[in-house]
């Protein structure tokens, strides 16, 4: 792994240094990912980090107004796919390259990291300190699983306390907590998964209507903590790691969708 710390960040570098630390070649993910470097700046370097989970256009003003020349986020520029660059694709594109924003993007390769993925960061927020990988996408796990000995109560509290909103309890399961699966963001589809893989607690940000009801059935207990919610932990983790190493200034960029 690169370990130089570079006196003056040349954005080419970062961008090395980062599609190392993530794996971005070898994790799998969804075509309109495409992780990495999105968009490069002018300048070719890199003083300000801005981490946001979504690049979108109120994000990105928001950065160019505080004169950030990174923009890292989870979910990047292409979630809608090919499409002409006019209204707001081309305004994103024009605020960013008139003033100096480049963005990197990583979903998947942050959603699993072992060590700043959303979530092994959700589950420390938790008080879970001894997690193992698990729930694989084409082999690479992108959640992670616990043992515990907790309520139902005990765990709503935590998770109140560290998403600052209460999560939708579907308690389908038992009072008690055994095992606890992670997967952050839109997995709320896969109860049936968890139940497989002996989860009794599956904690995600969203799931279909149909999950609430199929877990009842299953007897599964889920937290349903906001797709949004539950994925500012990879990015905050990330810039924090950055700013450490290369000395340089971040901020997280909070705008929440509420879903």
């Amino acid at each position: 792994m690169i370990s130089v710390t570079f006196k003056n960040m040349r954005l080419q570098d970062l961008q090395l240094y980062l599609n190392e630390l993530l794996h971005i070649a070898e994790v799998p993910d969804y075509p309109n990912a495409i992780n990495g470097l999105q968009l490069e700046n002018d300048r070719g370097e890199v003083t300000k980090i801005a981490a946001a989970v979504d690049a979108h256009l109120p994000v990105i003003k928001e950065a160019v107004k505080h004169g950030y020349d990174l923009l890292l986020v989870h979910h990047g520029l292409f979630w809608s796919g090919a499409q002409p660059i006019t209204g707001a694709s081309f305004e994103k594109l024009k605020i960013c390259t008139d003033n100096n924003l480049a963005i990197y993007s990583a979903h998947l390769p942050l959603d699993g990291h072992a060590t700043m993925g959303n979530s092994v960061v959700l589950a420390r927020a938790l008080g879970l300190e001894e997690t193992a990988p698990f729930f694989p996408y084409k082999g690479y796990p992108i959640g992670v699983r616990a043992s515990v000995d907790l309520t139902r109560g005990e765990l709503s509290q935590r998770l109140q306390k560290i998403l600052g909103t209460k999560a939708h309890l579907c308690a389908g399961g038992t009072e008690i907590i055994r095992e606890i699966g992670i997967v952050t963001g839109g997995a709320g589809s896969e109860v049936a998964a968890m139940k497989a893989l002996g989860i009794d607690t599956f904690i995600t940000g969203e799931g279909p209507h149909w999950s609430y009801t199929l877990a009842e059935e299953l007897g599964v207990n889920v937290y349903y903590g906001g797709h949004y919610a539950t994925e500012t932990f990879g990015v905050k983790a990330l810039a924090a790691h950055l700013s450490e190493k290369f000395k340089l200034t971040w901020e997280f960029i909070d705008h929440p969708t509420g879903m």
